[in-house]
């Protein structure tokens, strides 16, 4: 299950998940009321917003000490620079009833996306 942020559009920016070539939106008037689209059945479009790497503290810091312990200094200061990337895709998908969404995925998330469209 990979979970997804809303930024705009007709969902609660609570967030949502994909999983199982599902979407679970939470209902923006409801408490815990979830509607669900079929990647494959429900989509009508859906199109890259942008991408853009985004560098991760924890990744970062665990890679800078693994460089540290494996090759002193120079490995710190590579594990540092090296470590932590991950790409986010922001994409707008529409649903057929009419519906709507900004989000915020990770690369390998949005590849799963795409493929159950097909």
């Amino acid at each position: 299950m990979a979970n997804i942020k809303i930024h705009a559009g007709d969902f609660a920016k609570q967030g949502a998940t994909f999983s199982f070539g599902s979407f679970s939106f939470l209902e923006p008037d409801r408490i815990w009321k979830t509607v669900t689209y079929s990647a494959r059945k429900d989509i009508d479009d859906i199109d890259i917003a942008s991408e853009e790497n985004v560098k991760r503290i924890g990744g970062t810091v665990g890679w800078g000490a693994a460089g540290a312990i494996v090759l002193g200094p120079v490995g710190l200061l590579a594990g540092l620079l090296a470590g932590g990337r991950k790409k986010d895709v922001i994409f707008a998908v529409r649903f057929k009833d009419g519906r709507k969404a900004l989000c915020t995925v990770d690369s390998k998330t949005f590849t799963k996306i795409q493929a159950a469209t097909f």
